[in-house]
């Protein structure tokens, strides 16, 4: 009684956002609502619908139906009282259960008439449609909204509602956003309160999680079902509107023409004055029971009965009488789960489900189609999908409805729903159905999926641990009813089966494909992947491969057998087209076998082409062992072709690409392929972004091939392209555990020094001394380019101050402590090989150096410096100016932390030097006697006898959490998972120092959910990063703010910073990211010019490839603010984004919002500049060719009032850069820096700015490093300088990757390779570091030989890259040394030939 009570106090506060199920579902097929005489039938309907055969345009690709085709009008009304009702819903399928519901009305009922208008809710973008929705809901009775989450759309239905309230007869809004539900009216009955923090229904909510662990939804539907009962304890008239409310949401659960007409049946004759005033005295319609479906069943499109509740009833008719029926073995089937959406089941709209079912059963599957009328699908499966015993009965599941498990569009419970699946342990698919967009406009969009489905119904179920988001499903647009879209079901059901069939076969039966890269191609490089030992790990998984019982034939036992027997010779004496070659395919076998075989003619001409082929034949490289076969990808083809690289676009794979899929697939005949690192080619073809059709080549060439992809956990933006545009289900591994840099050569001998000064600071003797030797040594070290050094010529200490000596020494130390204290990752990871102890605490050092203030921890530095009195951040300024107290105090404070997270490992570390269990910090018995832990003990020892252990114990727990987690391993158990046809268990990827949630290695990766960024905490860094940049600038600049930033933005970054760099992007322009109710960020405003407090600060951004995929709605975003700040009526010397776009208006002839455009990407489907591909492979003629690739790639606008395509803006783009003062990129991750990879100068427009701008000054170029806790902003010559000396120079870094052999020459050779790129790019290249690297690699006989004994094709790549850099005027070096280089090559060339 109490619970009913409070249930009733609740109703009347009512704060649902979910919706509920019926009370006493009534299967009768009878109308539901019946006056005591009966309704005559009135014959054949007497409507007109009214269609505008006119489209509204195609809106930028997406959403161009036409609400026009909702809009039924009685053509007869006959003195009737008309009611108007207009509905907003997010998908279409009720647009015909509605239509149907109102053309009954119009015929069958002598008191009333409806005129009808319905609007998907995307449509509201279109300002033609908005006006037409305000007009209608000015005219209407009735108002329905259903399922409105998407926070800009909500707030436009709010806009105009809102003002229509009172004047409205009843507004009816079913689930949907908070502030979107308070709108609700029935009479008395109202949700004023919801969504409040004093909410009643709130407070009963939360009492019910702490009784049962309910989630919010299942306590509402708790609530909602005990309704009947709760209505007597309220007021007569609420408890009368309550229930037509309550009947309502019924109804429209229920969703069929009965249920529909039932709701606005009841409605009108209740609530709305004209039919009220016309039933005067007549005798009203009775309402029926809902008809109504059960809650949750198992339902078949040709079961006898509707559906069954129970599995035994289930297979009791299916096993004995449809299976035989259809010549499917019960016994021997495989068997699907499939996940529908009841209101589809309801609504009869369920086409596309009969499809995908009746595929799946004509390949001699069984079917157990579930659907669930609430969000939570974890009942449903954990009861329909497993026996009596609790044991899986499916092999696969296919969700259809395109939601995340657990909470659908609204929230989220992704732990529920990825423990439940990891319950049942088999491969888990959510397919997609086109919601937005009709099938045609899906077609034609270059971006594919509609951006809010990507997030709704992609990013959200990928963190459930789903893969393969295939579009199976269109929308007819005219009668908005779901269509299957036929090529796509069959892809559906093929790799649904496909995945069923790893999980069925004798795994000695099963074939394997494992596929490595070889970029840029050459024989050389055979084997690459980020960070990746790769034919160590290939052997750790062959190893594991044979123990589980695969048939590995007589695989190689050694690393270098393997490569060997890939390379035919493990010194590449011979060129790439000599590598082992495992099948060779005529050109009538290609053409037979690859359907799309001749489209690729246009590219590339007739096959075979000159691409991986003998000239009569396509050769597929690499090597079979028993069941297993290793393989080569194919390159893209264009790297070495200028014409190819400046096209816009991307080409097609070339033929020799499509036979290695061909092959694999069709003749070896593969079960699954293992992609082996990051990253290859196939995720990156041209296609749609997300959402792939037939004609997209990741599509074409995967087909129906089960994949499987090994990529570093610290990239999980480029992963998530793979899993959405290949259909791979990652595998996340770690990468090297990162080091300090430390000091070498003179820089070892500056610390020396600076040692020796603080020793005799104060003897005036030998201190100055001692300055003049560290300003002689700084010199040698180069460092007058890093620091202010006094005239090494005229300098004499002995006549300086006191203070200025320490400044001197201050800067030094800092500057060197600076490059001692930089982490790099040392050596390559061998896949199932877990960091040693002594690698953890490196790893561990890192993590405890942040704060977590969302944790309620504190990071070590900020404790152990509170324990003195000082704030970690004055340390860190002071540092970061050279006070040399505070750096003095920085590098004590830093190895006080290493000395306790070495303390706090050792407690665990056995005698191997490895960590196999963690002890807890309470296992150290001497605690209990008062005693201090070791890792305080450690900090006292390090000489700050006042730490506080209280203080240090939060954070140092969490070390502990994390130490499990670095020192646990499941990359080969995640491996065999998915070639076991297993489920494996979602994890984010990113920083593990940031996010150790990304460890432990071998989980399924995903990314985050798109629209959670920037979090508040990223737009709090973010504004520091951005004072501090500001003040440089001004520094610079004689105190005078920048009129223009050209900003970079990259996918994986922002994943690992939760948006910081996007963040900054709306700081400068003065925009402000707001959260909606439900925590997303949908929304920005304007910061006041008086709040902001300085100009807005024009942006040009250019997004990678994989941003745009990954972030499409952030871009929108962009594009919004900085449109509001050029629209804002301010002077223009307080808005540089105002007056920009005003003068590029007039110079362009277009409108101000067209100027103001300043978010730019490539064309869809293609990704990156093609600066790095040239530069890696050579292929380019001079600067002039690399920047005019950066413009024709990079100038494609974005618009957010045409969200569904990006088009090519070259001019505006060029016209945006040539404003431009300061070019600047991020760095987040000491994992990945300037010179590890290509893409940071692919994307650098400094030189292209430089062209650009009518005085051809080159702007100013930064780079904000927030690798650490102390975030500073540095110039890009810092930058080169900073990464030079701690990795391509640095002993500990290129002895770590020599010890790894072949793979370890290649990592080197990137690095001078890329440190070219810089110079090409923006000429941010000190001679020295090119004179160093030369003197290290090239005139060190030792070295020289080394490499080349180890990998002479990647030293002769070495060779070359220093011929270049010299031959393109970056590098001035003597004679002698360019006459050493060209003997070189021509020996090194020599011995590849085999002379």
């Amino acid at each position: 009684m109490v619970y009913i009570k409070s249930a009733a106090v609740a109703l009347l506060a009512m704060g649902a956002t979910t919706a509920w199920q019926p009370t006493n579902p009534s299967f009768a097929s009878r109308g539901l609502f019946q006056s005591g005489k009966g309704v005559a039938s009135r014959g054949p309907s007497a409507l007109n619908v009214v269609t505008d055969p006119t489209s509204s345009g195609p809106m930028g690709g997406f959403t161009a139906t036409n609400s026009e085709n909702r809009r039924v009008v009685p053509e007869n009304p006959n003195g009737r009282p008309t009611m108007k009702v207009v509905y907003v819903v997010l998908e279409s399928q009720y647009q015909s259960s509605m239509t149907a519901a109102v053309k009954r009305i119009n015929v069958g009922n002598d008191n009333m008439a409806v005129e009808c208008v319905g609007y998907l809710l995307e449509e509201l973008r279109n300002e033609d449609a908005f006006e037409q929705f305000k007009k209608d809901v000015e005219s209407a009775n009735v108002f329905i909204g259903s399922l409105i989450f998407v926070q800009e759309l909500a707030e436009k239905v709010i806009d105009v509602v809102k003002p229509a309230r009172e004047n409205l007869d009843a507004v009816l809004v079913f689930p949907s956003m908070p502030e979107v539900m308070r709108l609700n009216k029935v009479g008395s009955f109202t949700m004023k309160n919801l969504g409040q923090s004093k909410s009643v229904v709130a407070d009963f909510m939360k009492k019910k999680k702490q009784e049962d662990g309910s989630s919010f939804e299942e306590g509402m539907l708790k609530l909602l079902r005990t309704l009947p009962k709760v209505l007597k304890f309220l007021p007569s008239d609420k408890a009368a509107d309550a229930r037509t409310f309550m009947m309502s949401f019924q109804y429209w659960l229920g969703g069929s023409p009965e249920n529909l007409q039932s709701l606005l049946t009841m409605v009108g004759q209740d609530y709305v004055d004209p039919i009220k005033a016309e039933m005067e005295g007549k005798e009203k319609m009775v309402a029926e029971e809902p008809m109504l479906l059960p809650d949750k069943a198992i339902w078949h499109p040709v079961a006898p009965d509707a559906v069954f509740e129970t599995p035994q009833d289930y297979f009791k008719w299916y096993d004995n009488e449809f299976c035989p029926d259809a010549g499917i073995d019960p016994k021997t089937a495989p068997t699907v789960g499939i996940l529908l959406q009841k209101s589809h089941i309801n609504t009869k709209d369920d086409t596309h489900y009969v499809s995908l079912i009746a595929e799946m059963e004509s390949r001699g599957a069984r079917v157990v189609p579930v659907y669930s009328g609430g969000l939570d699908y974890s009942g449903p499966v954990k009861e329909y999908f497993v026996d009596a015993n609790g044991k899986p009965i499916v092999d696969t599941i296919v969700n259809l409805t395109g939601f995340a498990l657990v909470g659908g569009p609204a929230s989220q419970d992704h732990k529920k729903a990825a423990n439940v699946l990891k319950d049942l342990n088999v491969p888990y698919m959510c397919a997609v159905p086109l919601v937005f967009q009709s099938f045609e406009e899906w077609q034609s969009s270059e971006l594919g999926l509609h951006p809010i489905q990507v997030a709704l119904q992609v990013s959200l179920p990928e963190i459930d641990g789903a893969i393969e988001p295939i579009i199976y499903a269109g929308r007819e647009g005219a009668t908005g009813r779901s269509v299957p879209l036929a090529d796509r079901v069959n892809l559906l059901a093929d790799r649904a089966l496909k995945w069923a069939n790893l999980k069925n076969k004798e795994k000695a039966d099963k074939k394997i494909a494992i596929t490595i890269f070889s970029f840029p191609p050459d024989k050389g490089n055979v084997g690459t992947a980020a960070y990746l030992d790769v034919f160590n790990s290939i052997k750790a998984v062959l190893d594991q491969l044979k123990k589980e019982g695969y048939n590995v034939g007589d695989a190689p036992t050694t690393k270098e057998e393997i490569m060997e027997s890939i390379l035919n010779d493990p010194e590449a004496k011979i060129s790439s087209p000599e590598l082992n070659v495992a099948y060779r395919m005529n050109t009538n076998e290609y053409y037979e076998l690859t359907p799309y075989a001749t489209e690729l003619e246009e590219n590339w001409g007739p096959a075979p082409g000159n691409l991986n082929s003998d000239g009569q034949n396509l050769v597929v490289y690499g090597k079979q062992f028993g069941n297993v076969f290793i393989g080569v990808q194919p390159s893209f083809g264009y790297e070495g072709d200028p014409m190819r690289l400046l096209f816009a676009k991307s080409a097609s794979p070339h033929h020799g690409f499509a036979a290695y899929y061909t092959y694999l697939e069709k003749i070896f005949q593969a079960d699954a392929v293992l992609h082996f690192g990051t990253h290859g080619s196939l995720e990156f073809m041209p296609g749609k972004q997300v959402g792939m059709s037939g004609t997209c080549y990741p599509d074409r060439l995967i087909n129906s091939l089960p994949s499987a992809y090994l990529y570093a956990a610290n990239n999980p933006s480029e992963a998530t392209i793979a899993k959405r545009r290949s259909y791979s289900a990652t595998v996340s591994y770690l990468t090297p555990p990162a080091e300090n840099a430390g000091l070498y050569k003179g820089l070892k001998e500056l610390k020396e020094l600076i040692s020796s000064f603080q020793g005799l600071r104060g003897n005036e003797g030998r201190g100055p001394a001692i300055v003049n030797s560290i300003v002689s040594t700084a010199y040698t070290c180069n460092l007058d380019k890093d620091i202010d050094l006094p005239d090494l010529e005229t300098y004499n200490a002995q006549s300086d101050t006191a203070e200025n000596r320490d400044n001197i020494v201050g800067q030094v130390y800092a500057q060197i402590m600076q490059i001692e204290s930089r982490l790099l990752p040392c050596g390559l990871h061998t896949v199932g090989v877990p960091p040693t102890a002594e690698e953890a605490v490196a790893t561990l050092v890192n993590i405890a150096q942040l704060d977590r203030p969302e944790d309620g921890i504190e990071g070590l530095p900020r404790v152990i410096a509170a324990s003195i009195g000082r704030d970690i951040n004055d340390v860190y300024r002071g540092n970061n100016n050279g006070v040399l107290d505070d750096v003095d105090l920085n590098t004590r404070i830093v190895e006080a932390s290493r000395a306790a997270v070495r303390a706090l490992v050792n407690q665990s570390t056995d005698a191997s030097g490895r960590v196999k269990e963690v002890k807890t910090i309470f296992d150290d018995i001497g605690g209990f006697f008062g005693q201090k832990k070791p890792y305080t003990k450690a900090i006292i020892d390090a000489g700050f006898s006042n730490v506080e252990e209280d203080r240090l114990q939060p954070v140092m727990e969490y070390l502990e959490f994390c130490l499990k987690q670095v020192v646990a391993d499941n990359e080969l158990g995640g491996i065999m998972e998915l070639l076991n046809g297993e489920f494996l268990m979602p994890a984010p990827g990113g920083d593990p120092i940031r996010n150790p949630d990304v460890l432990p290695t071998g989980r399924n990766m995903h990314a985050l959910d798109p629209s959670s960024i920037p979090t508040a905490a990223a737009v709090e860094v973010s504004e520091d990063v951005v004072r501090k940049m500001l003040e440089k600038l001004q520094d610079e600049n004689g105190g005078e703010f920048p009129e223009s930033i050209a900003f970079t933005l990259w996918g994986t970054d922002n994943i690992k910073t939760y948006g910081e760099s996007l963040a900054q992007v709306l700081a400068l322009v003065g925009v402000r990211p707001v959260s909606d109710s439900l925590g997303r960020v949908n929304k920005v405003e304007l910061i006041p010019l008086e709040e902001l407090g300085r100009p807005r600060i024009d942006v040009v951004v250019s997004c990678s490839g994989v941003f745009r995929d990954l972030f499409i709605n952030q871009m929108n975003l962009m594009d919004r603010g900085i449109k509001m700040a050029a629209e804002a009526d301010e002077p223009i010397e307080m808005n540089f984004v105002r007056k920009h776009a005003q003068q590029q208006a007039e110079e362009l002839g277009v409108s101000l919002r067209e100027a103001a455009a300043r978010v730019f990407s490539n064309s869809a489907g293609s990704y990156s500049a093609n600066v790095g591909l040239a530069i890696e492979n050579g292929g380019w003629e001079d600067e002039s060719q690399l920047q005019d690739q950066f413009l024709t790639r990079k100038g494609f606008a974005f618009n957010a009032d045409k969200p569904g395509m990006m088009e090519q803006q070259a001019d505006l783009f060029k016209s945006a850069l040539s404003t431009v003062d300061v070019t600047f990129q991020n760095l987040d991750s000491s994992e990945i820096s300037i010179t590890d990879v290509s893409h940071y100068y692919d994307s650098d427009p400094t030189k292209v700015v430089q062209g650009l701008r009518n005085d051809g000054k080159k702007p100013m170029s930064l780079m904000a490093d927030t690798t650490t806790a102390n975030a500073q902003v540095r110039t890009l010559s810092e930058t080169v300088r900073l990464d030079a000396r701690t990795k391509l120079l640095n002993p500990k870094f290129y002895e770590g990757m020599l010890s790894t052999g072949y793979e370890g020459v290649r990592e080197i050779q990137k690095r001078l390779r890329n440190t070219m790129g810089w110079s090409a790019t923006a000429g941010e290249v000190d001679n020295f570091v090119f004179e160093d690297a030369n003197d290290t690699f090239i005139n060190d006989a030792e070295m020289q030989q080394r490499l080349l004994d180890t990998n002479p094709n990647a030293f002769r790549d070495m060779v070359t890259t220093f011929l270049e850099a010299n031959g393109r005027g970056y590098w001035d070096t003597s004679e002698e040394n360019i006459e050493r280089l060209q003997e070189l090559y021509a020996e090194v060339e020599d011995r590849i030939e085999g002379v």
